[in-house]
């Protein structure tokens, strides 16, 4: 058996199935884990989202921001943008199936050396911490009253971590930590106004994987999100967003040895012929 991490997914459903073939991927003997952001701005949302559920076990996913984005404007408590590709499976004739499903997916993921997150972990969290965190949304994602939830996790604000935080607040900094951040102080004070690059990061932040005083983790943590950043590995770190939603390309990592797979933008291909 094998276990591939993938980038995020955003609707390529093409580029998707075209990796699939080149890893040789059989969900009998191998599993996928997925870092989140699996629907939207992408060519085919709905068939992404459809994949995945019907995969089962042979498929591991955390939520994305975008995936949650789906959750909220099918509750009604979040507007459309104009570059949304939603709209198709919010007209589905399974839509509630794969909504529920989307909904009792994890924010965190975490098997043996590794821990996987969209976006990414403050630095004062050890992963202990950070999984009793991501426990405590998932349980409130699920809850029956879920559209009250969603309706109050929007928002930049509080944009650091207090042990002390309670109720909407206390599940918003998790949520923008584990789905939205890419930089932060070194005291943990989060900027999501920024998508660039590495190089072009404002004065007094830095990626948050950099922060010299972060919790001393033993594990590779294996996230996605910042696409601008691209492709980095280190020893504790896995980073897989490569843009495949911009025309760049999808990223699989085979975990057992670190060997990289990749595929370009299927649709960009497709507009080329």
């Amino acid at each position: 058996m094998a276990i591939y991490a993938i980038g995020d997914l955003q609707g390529c459903y093409s580029s998707l199935q075209q990796l699939l073939e080149l890893i040789n991927f059989d969900a009998a003997r191998d599993r996928l884990w997925l870092v989140g952001d699996i629907v939207n701005r992408g060519p085919d949302s709905l068939a992404t989202l459809r994949f995945v559920k019907e995969s089962g076990n042979a498929v591991t996913m955390v939520l994305g921001n975008h995936d949650l984005h789906l959750l909220m404007a099918a509750a009604g408590v979040a507007k459309m943008r104009t570059s949304d590709t939603l709209q198709p499976i919010l007209s589905a004739p399974d839509r509630n199936d794969l909504l529920f499903w989307l909904r009792h997916q994890k924010l965190l993921h975490q098997d043996g050396e590794y821990v996987m997150v969209h976006a990414g972990l403050l630095p004062d969290w050890s992963v202990a911490q950070a999984a009793q965190l991501a426990h405590e949304v998932e349980k409130a994602l699920r809850k029956e009253n879920f559209q009250k939830v969603f309706s109050r996790l929007y928002g930049d604000k509080p944009n650091c971590w207090n042990d002390n935080l309670t109720g909407n607040e206390r599940l918003r900094v998790i949520v923008n930590a584990m789905t939205r951040m890419r930089i932060c102080t070194p005291e943990g004070k989060m900027n999501f106004s920024f998508k660039g690059d590495a190089q072009a990061i404002p004065d007094g932040y830095l990626p948050w994987f950099e922060v010299p005083t972060r919790a001393r983790q033993k594990v590779t943590i294996i996230c996605g999100h910042w696409s601008a950043l691209g492709l980095k590995i280190n020893h504790n770190l896995i980073a897989l967003d490569t843009g495949c939603v911009w025309g760049e390309s999808l990223t699989a990592i085979r975990l057992d040895d670190r060997k990289i797979f990749q595929v370009p933008c299927a649709q960009l291909k497709a507009k080329a012929r």
